[in-house]
C-alpha cells in the first residue's frame, strides 16, 4: 500500500499575512473558506509539488512558527532562489554542508553546525551534487523552508 504526504498544517499567527506571504513566493491557492469567527483554512500548493499547506484558525495548537525544515526540492537551486528573490522573498545565499547528505539544523533562517561539527560552507556543492546544495527562507511567523537541489534521485525515490 503506497503511503503519500499530502498536506501539512502549518502553524501561523495571521491568516492574512500568511495566505499574502505564500502568494507571493508562488504557491497556488486552492482553498480559502472561513467558516466563522473561530474557524478559518488556507490552502496552498507550491508550484510542481504534490502536497500541500493548510494553515488557519482553529486549526492547529501548535505554536506559530514552530514548523521547521520543510522541505522544497528543486532541479536548479540558484535558479529557484533567484525565482523567490525576485518575488520579495528573503532567502539566504546557497551553501552546502560539506560533510553532510542533509543539513543538520535550521534557527531563524541560519544553518547550525551538524553533529560532525561541521557548519554550513558558501556556494553549491563543488561538484552540484544532487542533495548537496541549499537555501533557507522563513514565513513571517519564522516557519523554516528549506530549497534543497535534486537532479537525479537516490535510487527507489
Amino acid at each position: 500500500m503506497n503511503m503519500k504526504l499530502e498536506l501539512f498544517v502549518l502553524p501561523v499567527s495571521d491568516v492574512d499575512r500568511a495566505r499574502a506571504f505564500y502568494e507571493k513566493a508562488g504557491f497556488r491557492l486552492d482553498l480559502a473558506k472561513d467558516v466563522n469567527e473561530d474557524f478559518r483554512a488556507v490552502h496552498l500548493t507550491p508550484p510542481g509539488s504534490e502536497a500541500s499547506i493548510l494553515f488557519g484558525k482553529g486549526l492547529t495548537t501548535a505554536a506559530p512558527g514552530s514548523a521547521q525544515g520543510l522541505y522544497l526540492v528543486v532541479t536548479d537551486i540558484e535558479e529557484a532562489r533567484a525565482d523567490l528573490v525576485g518575488r520579495g522573498i528573503e532567502v539566504t545565499e546557497v551553501f552546502h554542508d560539506a560533510n553532510a547528505v542533509f543539513f543538520h539544523g535550521h534557527d531563524g533562517g541560519q544553518i547550525v553546525h551538524n553533529g560532525a561539527g561541521q557548519g554550513r560552507q558558501a556556494g553549491p556543492h563543488p561538484e552540484r551534487a544532487s542533495y548537496g546544495s541549499y537555501a533557507t527562507f522563513s514565513d513571517p511567523d519564522g516557519n523554516g523552508w528549506v530549497l534543497q537541489e535534486i537532479t537525479q534521485r537516490f535510487p527507489g525515490r
